[in-house]
């Protein structure tokens, strides 16, 4: 039986970003069942509930990205309200914003927002990986008309390392070996870490 990691008391948030299918969510789920204290909160279903339970798919039709993207940014100005203890699941695009001619841009905004009392992991895969895994999902929308999914993952990489604490190389490392090695580092890492 795996060791748990010593108790330890939870003094920031803990926020994971990365791309389309690097298993934030199921990463977020693990930490959860090794560190109860956590509160666990989904953008993505923030975002739904915020725009009266729309899809996701719904909300790009009808908003566009740009709308989608003001939406994200409200709910992780809420949740950048909680001093400490959120598991935030982040969707693959808080680190962008679009400019006026609907490419993506570095998202100032939003990277302050999580980063104001959170530790940000980036959980970083090859963009093949990602596009091998999610695959036609119909709950995922095409991010770009302009560019491709793996030309829109390498744009967002250098943004992602800006918002990061800490950026983990996933390769293929299982998922709860993934969670131990966030809560170790977040354990050492969160009283040290920019106040």
């Amino acid at each position: 039986m795996a060791s748990r990691p010593r108790p330890f008391e939870i003094e920031r948030n803990l926020v994971l970003i990365g791309g389309r299918g690097c298993g934030k969510t199921s990463i977020a789920k693990r930490i959860l069942q090794r560190k109860r204290d956590f509160t666990l909160f989904s953008v993505d279903a923030l975002i739904r509930y915020e725009s009266g339970g729309r899809s996701i798919p719904e909300i790009v039709e009808r908003d566009g990205w740009s709308g989608f993207r003001e939406l994200e940014f409200q709910v992780v100005e809420k949740l950048s309200a909680f001093d400490r203890g959120a598991l935030v699941d982040c969707g693959g695009g808080v680190v962008a914003d679009l400019d006026a001619g609907g490419d993506e841009v570095f998202s100032r905004r939003k990277v302050d927002a999580i980063r104001r009392n959170g530790l940000v992991v980036y959980l970083r895969r090859h963009p093949e990986y990602l596009l091998e895994r999610i695959g036609d999902d119909p709950n995922r929308p095409e991010l770009s008309d302009k560019h491709s999914f793996v030309e829109t993952m390498a744009r967002r990489d250098p943004w992602y390392h800006d918002a990061a604490d800490l950026v983990l190389e996933c390769g293929l490392q299982r998922k709860s070996q993934l969670a131990r090695q966030i809560l170790k580092w977040f354990h050492r890492n969160q009283a040290t870490l920019r106040r």
